[in-house]
């Protein structure tokens, strides 16, 4: 059973929460999930008037970690499927064109 985000501690709790108010970074031809756009986090932790930013701002970064590695094994199992499924050739179609 997962854990709820209430199981942390607050630190982390506000890690989860900044983390996902910082947009994601795709890259545009393969579709690989880069990480976050960190470039707006100084205003978000003034926003939110967070006074330990060092903290948080290392939960966040290490929960960042875990997610890119996540989404970067979930990219290579989807891609060796696929490259799978094209060496076993895929379905055969056979078409009877009477003329």
């Amino acid at each position: 059973m997962p854990l709820d985000s209430s199981a942390f501690p607050e630190e982390v709790q506000v890690a989860f929460f900044i983390f996902n108010l910082l947009s994601d970074n795709w890259e545009g031809m393969s579709g690989t999930y880069l990480g976050k756009d960190w470039s707006n986090i100084i205003e978000i932790f003034k926003l939110y008037g967070i006074d330990n930013q060092i903290d948080i701002f290392f939960y966040t970064k290490l929960y960042e970690e875990i997610v890119v590695g996540y989404r970067s094994q979930e990219q290579q199992r989807k891609q060796k499927a696929a490259e799978r499924k094209a060496k076993a050739g895929g379905k055969n179609f056979r078409h009877n064109v009477k003329g």
